[in-house]
């Protein structure tokens, strides 16, 4: 028997026994078991079995009253999780994790129910992470998450690598790889990040979460970091320089695409302990000039002290500290900073997420998974998910939520998460897509008006000119079509930018980044034009 399963079979062990802490249910229905009356005497038991076995519960649901294997169909498990999460609430418990298996008549699942009310996710801030392969973002992240030394192969980057079996476990929203947090003021790091219950215990335990969105360092793979740093809410940008290499090619695409979201960003000069002080002293100095060079006053934290990185960043000042993953010279202070930094957005205005990712989860459905960027989603929300192809929204609801491993009753803007979706196939679900609350009335666009800037081209952008335009989660072809006619390197100038082959949802003061080969710029929308 797989080691999985083996909770099934335990759960059936145990039995369903008056005092005990499992519980047995075919089939949990709205009509039925919410009704006036039901639904309390229903959550009186189900706090019984939570306080039996010690602040959690073992529901087994598509079984009989005997423990005998029936299996129900995929909607009405569902609807069961949805029954046992609102029966949860009421008795100040919620549903921690769930499994599933197929049988011959459908799903059987384990709901593991814990006492308390579901986690609040208040203070959380989103870190991206850029800089040239090999250049050690991975491996300072990882020993920033779990507090231990790397053993100067790039051990501790094992822990920021995607499984396949992170999607397919459950509501993830691993676009971040890796979290950590602070509880009064002290680190709450993970023994081990792989582990989803690990990750669970720092979001539950932590008054403050700091989430990495770790990008590609691999030129070729330019895309996915664009999408990385723009396709999210982001709160600051880490870029990082190793000291035996110094900043590369890479290191300046990946700084402007920074700059040109207007990130505030903080420069790591990795791999310390491999040079010795003169050769980081030059490494530092050629970071300050490339920093200036694009017009960023650099701020030496050793120098300055942490109080005045945190009061500076943004604008046009970039905090520049020396670490090393092996040596752990400077997480110290890397930990000081994450925990003052305050969060940069706000979750006022009305909710809004752009789909990064989709999946399909057994006895789930549908997952869309990305970083809300305005108000506040709460499960039981209905949305409106759109624009497909055709222009059209479809009305959804919002099931569950969870946010690394663990489920929340709602999320606030700039938290990275997982939703659930009632109403749609995930095949139907597209990245670029985006969720609204259902009284609203969006106008996507195949057409806008935006002021660009032409970072780098060998030679001129004439009208016609389509590149790759990355904004929020869209990676879309588009058609440029300037107003002067064409645009040259270094121009600053007014074009119509018309998607390739289907509309999306775009809004005026929206920033976005162009690229083709060589050729890269960053523009603002300045007018919307319906959709044809």
């Amino acid at each position: 028997m797989a080691p999985d399963r083996a909770v099934l079979k335990r759960a059936l062990d145990a039995g369903e026994r008056e005092g005990g802490s499992v519980e047995f249910k075919e089939r949990l229905t709205k009509d039925l078991h919410l009704a006036e009356g039901k639904r309390e005497s229903l959550a009186a038991q189900l706090r019984h079995r939570v306080l039996s076995g010690d602040g959690e519960a073992t529901y087994v649901v598509g079984v009989t009253d005997d423990g005998g294997l029936a299996g129900i169909a995929t909607d009405d498990f569902s609807e069961s999780m949805d029954v046992l999460s609102l029966l949860a609430e009421e008795a100040d418990a919620h549903i921690e994790s769930v499994d599933t298996w197929g049988i011959e008549g459908g799903l059987v699942g384990v709901a593991t129910v814990r006492e308390g009310a579901l986690l609040e996710d208040d203070g959380h801030i989103v870190v991206g992470t850029a800089g040239h392969v090999d250049h050690g973002k991975s491996t300072l992240v990882g020993s920033l998450v779990t507090g231990r030394p790397d053993d100067g192969e790039g051990g501790t980057r094992s822990f920021l690598d995607v499984q396949p079996h992170e999607v397919e476990r459950g509501l993830s929203a691993d676009l971040s790889y890796a979290v950590y947090g602070f509880a009064e003021g002290e680190p709450v790091r993970t023994d081990n990040p792989d582990r989803k219950a690990d990750r669970a215990a720092v979001v539950e335990s932590a008054d403050k979460l700091i989430s990495f969105v770790d990008t590609v360092g691999h030129e070729p793979w330019l895309r996915t970091t664009i999408r990385g740093l723009v396709g999210q809410k982001l709160d600051y940008g880490l870029l990082t320089v190793a000291a035996d290499d110094g900043p590369t090619k890479t290191t300046r695409e990946h700084l402007g695409v920074l700059l040109a979201t207007e990130l505030p960003t903080m420069v790591a000069i990795t791999k310390a302990d491999m040079v010795d002080g003169e050769r980081a002293l030059e490494v530092e100095r050629e970071v300050e000039r490339l920093l200036r060079d694009v017009g960023q006053t650099p701020l030496r934290v050793e120098r300055h002290g942490v109080d005045t990185a945190v009061e500076e960043i943004g604008g046009s000042v970039v905090p520049v500290l020396r670490t090393s993953a092996v040596t752990m010279d400077g997480l110290d202070t890397l930990d000081d900073l994450f925990e003052r930094l305050p969060k940069t957005g706000d979750s006022t205005g009305e909710f809004s997420m752009y789909v990064d990712r989709s999946y399909k989860i057994t006895g789930v459905g549908a997952v869309a998974s990305g970083t809300v960027r305005s108000g506040t989603v709460e499960a039981g929300d209905e949305l409106l998910l759109g624009p497909f192809p055709d222009g059209s929204f479809r009305d959804v609801e919002a099931r569950s939520i969870e946010m690394h491993y663990h489920r929340v009753d709602r999320a606030k803007a700039g938290r990275i998460v997982g939703i659930a979706l009632k109403g749609v196939r995930e095949a139907d679900v597209e990245r670029g897509m985006v969720l609204l609350p259902r009284e609203a009335e969006p106008e996507p666009v195949r057409e806008f008006e935006a002021e660009v800037m032409v970072l780098n081209h060998p030679t001129r952008i004439d009208d016609g000119y389509e590149p790759v335009v990355h904004l929020e989660t869209v990676s879309e072809a588009a058609a440029f079509h300037p107003a002067e006619g064409q645009l040259l390197p270094g121009d600053t100038g007014q074009t119509t930018v018309r998607f390739k082959f289907r509309p999306y949802l775009v809004e005026e003061g929206q920033r976005f980044v162009f690229r083709e080969g060589q050729s890269k710029g960053v523009g603002t929308v300045t007018d919307v034009t319906s959709a044809e």
